[in-house]
């Protein structure tokens, strides 16, 4: 899945890899942010890349660093270029890559979190596809639920 609506050069381009993460039970894991000034939302794992990092290689950081979890990423399965304001408050164009890890339980370590980590993402959760298709707070990306049926017939990479 690419969605792909035109880069806004005006703004600093922000590449992400982004973790859909997948327990046994097929839900997926998720992170709340409680961000002053903004509603709470619900967003996967994943963050910016390094300047030289590969979205391979970031998505390998990020999972470690978030989850506690040691994982091949596997190939990206999708591309979205959103804008958004990030909780720092910096309104950005985004370059994110999606990829799909399947995990053997639904356990992660957080301790590894960074400072800005710890303050703002205040919850993690696995959710249904369902709860994803009807959660009452903000989850991105929107078309998550979708992405998930989408691959998870053809996608395995068991850790």
């Amino acid at each position: 899945m690419t969605l792909n609506t035109g880069l806004n050069t005006a703004l600093r381009l922000r590449r992400a890899a982004r973790l859909i993460v997948l327990d046994p039970e097929g839900r997926a894991l998720m992170f709340r942010y409680d961000v002053p000034g903004r509603p709470p939302f619900w967003v996967t794992a994943g963050g910016e890349c390094e300047p030289d990092e590969s979205f391979e290689d970031a998505a390998r950081r990020e999972l470690l660093e978030e989850t506690g979890i040691i994982a091949d990423p596997g190939p990206q399965i999708a591309q979205m270029t959103p804008e958004f304001i990030t909780v720092q408050g910096e309104p950005v164009q985004a370059d994110e890559r999606f990829f799909l890890i399947r995990v053997a339980a639904a356990a992660i370590d957080t301790s590894r979190h960074t400072a800005t980590e710890k303050a703002l993402m205040t919850q993690h959760h696995w959710f249904t596809l369902e709860e994803l298709d009807d959660w009452h707070e903000p989850v991105f990306p929107v078309e998550l639920a979708d992405m998930i049926r989408s691959r998870t017939a053809t996608c395995q990479n068991p850790t």
